[in-house]
């Protein structure tokens, strides 16, 4: 099988970063499933699209167990991304109890529901905003829920930040300057993608347009405070260094100069080497019923 995204990534060279941030990640992920499972009926039917490294995979499983179980349904585009996902649901499922399946497909799609059976909760995390045709994303996931059924979708919030203001090289605010351009690059990725169409209004009425009703939105903290353990430190790195990455010459000369320090494991400069480092910011999952 083979790899078919519409933006032109790699996801499947980014899974160690994809599963640093899912267990730095874990405890907002868990909030928001047991909140989203809890209202489900009894053995309810999971459709987890664009699954990545699992994450939020494993979090429905473990809700879904605690629950007297259901089927989950992990879909994505990306093969090696799918075993990733599925391996770490069934560890975290703990039982027999949640039947765990995987779907290798397009998630752009506008015929899931001929691929899954009729689901209670669809759950799509960052990734929609990766399709085409955002809108005609959000239909055809609305189209695979059964009667009365949960389309949630986890886009936007408040942006993480993670570094002081003034890092003692460069300029200060560097990190705002990558968030910066890393939004003009999303830019100029989107309008390059196939057939890309803009979505000129918010999620909320997107969900609306989608068929559904009951729409509405809360937020999930991503909260640890300065010093960091050592896995979190880490991910800032790799968060970091990807930034980075992603952005490329869009950044001046002097902070090129100051981020290649800042990544040097040999350098006073090593952003590892920080206690001052910390991760803040929030995840904002809009929701709509089917009728």
């Amino acid at each position: 099988m083979t790899a078919h995204t519409h933006d032109g990534i790699d996801w499947a060279a980014r899974i160690s970063d994809l599963r640093r941030a899912d267990e730095i990640n874990a405890g907002a992920l868990a909030e928001t499933a047991d909140r989203l499972v809890g209202e489900l009926p009894r053995n309810p039917v999971v459709v987890d699209v664009g699954s990545g490294a699992g994450g939020m995979s494993a979090a429905l499983a473990s809700a879904l167990s605690a629950r007297e179980g259901g089927k989950l349904v992990l879909v994505d585009a990306v093969p090696d991304l799918l075993s990733v996902a599925a391996e770490t649901a069934r560890t975290r499922a703990g039982s027999d109890r949640v039947e765990i399946e995987t779907l290798h497909l397009d998630v752009a799609t506008p015929n899931l529901r001929e691929h899954v059976p009729p689901a209670q909760l669809v759950w799509a995390a960052a990734m929609v905003h990766h399709l085409p045709d955002q809108q005609s994303g959000l239909t055809g996931l609305a189209r695979a829920l059964g009667r009365g059924g949960v389309l949630a979708v986890a886009e936007g919030g408040l942006e993480t930040h993670c570094l002081p203001w003034d890092l003692g090289i460069g300029s200060p605010g560097l990190e705002r300057r990558l968030l910066a351009a890393r939004d003009d690059w999303f830019g100029e990725m989107r309008a390059t993608i196939p057939g890309a169409a803009r979505m000129p209004y918010g999620w909320n009425v997107a969900l609306e347009k989608a068929g559904l009703a009951d729409v509405g939105s809360f937020s999930s903290l991503l909260d640890h405070p300065a010093p960091l353990s050592a896995p979190a430190r880490g991910y800032v790195v790799d968060r970091f260094r990807r930034l980075v990455e992603t952005v490329g010459d869009r950044l001046g000369a002097d902070d090129r100069d100051a981020a290649a320090r800042l990544l040097d494991h040999d350098d006073s400069a090593y952003l590892g080497w920080r206690e001052d480092l910390y991760v803040l910011g929030t995840q904002t999952i809009h929701f709509g019923r089917i009728r």
